[in-house]
């Protein structure tokens, strides 16, 4: 079927929107309550679509900012060689046959003794599929702070830093994170966010792809099939696609539909991820439920404030006109209302 932006007027694109209405808006309305969805397909994906596992074709870090009464951060210190007796949060590489949340649990068990509960998922830092950090707002509930007496080859000790007092970190790349975790408790920007166990094979992302305009039209890219859904995109896997990043996945997708150099892509963050890895090689893999803006690049590409045009008819376009669900998506708009995904490079 020919996509909208080739239609030339608004009333053919609303009579589409109506027969989309209702399996949109569910879909939609889960993702920004934080729900998970099962991924049945793929809309974009690399040439080869690999099952990943863990420690094999993909490392995940877990890592905890944890703050006392004094708001003092919970540190530990280094056991291993290369940087014995440095100070760093407590992190570490997610384990066969656990959660997220279970590997981040048992990192702070391991490295400082205490029993913690995530509060959100605080930011995700990725250099690609081979690497991926979680970093998570927690807080204590149980436990006692592990001593000198008992020191192994996890850690030697912890201990509660206030922050300005000199200690020798093993590495600065912390501070951010324990940043993201002051001015959260202090305001919190988005709602308290944690992954949801449900299986997927792969690293993909499931994109809310939206436009909108300054008259508060507002426009959210569905693909097609059975049932016309948020699009979702893979990820390479390494060793054969290295340079593929998780965020350039997005990139990939809307190359496949619009003209890159008329669109500008911003990529805000997370609304919600999925994750089982309860059947280790089957269910290792990550859905990122990702919120995307895309402008005109310029205002002579604009066309009567309709989204850009899709050449792809794989896709279409879906104005939103339950007012209600469009005002919570332009508020996640507007204020940045999503986890933070940082690519390094």
């Amino acid at each position: 079927m020919t996509s909208f932006p080739v239609l030339n007027t608004r009333s053919k694109m609303n009579l589409l929107a109506e027969k989309l209405m209702g399996s949109a808006e569910d879909q939609v309305d889960k993702i920004l309550n934080g729900e998970a969805i099962q991924v049945s397909g793929f809309d974009s994906s690399p040439e080869t679509v690999r099952s990943v596992a863990i420690r094999k074709n993909v490392c995940y870090i877990v890592s905890a900012v944890i703050f006392n009464d004094k708001n003092e951060v919970l540190m530990m210190q280094e056991a291993k060689r290369d940087c014995y007796k440095m100070w760093y949060l407590p992190a570490g590489r997610m384990e066969e046959n656990e959660t997220i949340v279970e590997g981040m649990r048992r990192e702070v068990k391991e490295e400082t003794g205490l029993e913690c509960d995530p509060v959100t998922l605080l930011l995700v830092e990725e250099s690609g599929p081979s690497w991926i950090r979680f970093t998570f707002l927690a807080e204590v509930t149980g436990g006692s702070i592990k001593t000198t007496a008992e020191a192994d080859s996890e850690s030697l000790q912890a201990q509660w830093w206030d922050r300005v007092s000199p200690l020798p970190l093993r590495a600065k790349d912390i501070l951010p994170l324990i940043e993201a975790g002051v001015k959260y408790k202090e305001s919190p920007w988005f709602p308290h966010t944690l992954p949801v166990e449900l299986p997927c094979s792969v690293i993909c992302q499931r994109v809310m792809v939206a436009y909108a305009e300054s008259n508060n039209d507002l426009w959210l890219m569905l693909a097609a099939g059975e049932r016309e859904h948020l699009p979702v995109t893979v990820s390479g896997t390494p060793p054969s696609e290295r340079s593929h990043t998780v965020k350039e996945a997005v990139y990939r997708l809307v190359k496949e539909c619009m003209q890159l150099s008329q669109v500008k892509i911003k990529t805000l963050g997370i609304l919600g991820l999925q994750h089982h890895g309860k059947n280790p090689g089957n269910t290792d893999g990550i859905c990122f439920n990702t919120l995307l803006s895309i402008e005109h690049n310029s205002t002579s590409d604009a066309r009567d404030g309709l989204p850009p045009v899709l050449n792809n008819d794989k896709f279409r376009w879906w104005k939103v006109d339950n007012d209600s669900l469009k005002d919570k998506i332009l508020q996640r708009l507007a204020s940045l209302s999503v986890v933070p995904i940082h690519a390094l490079f």
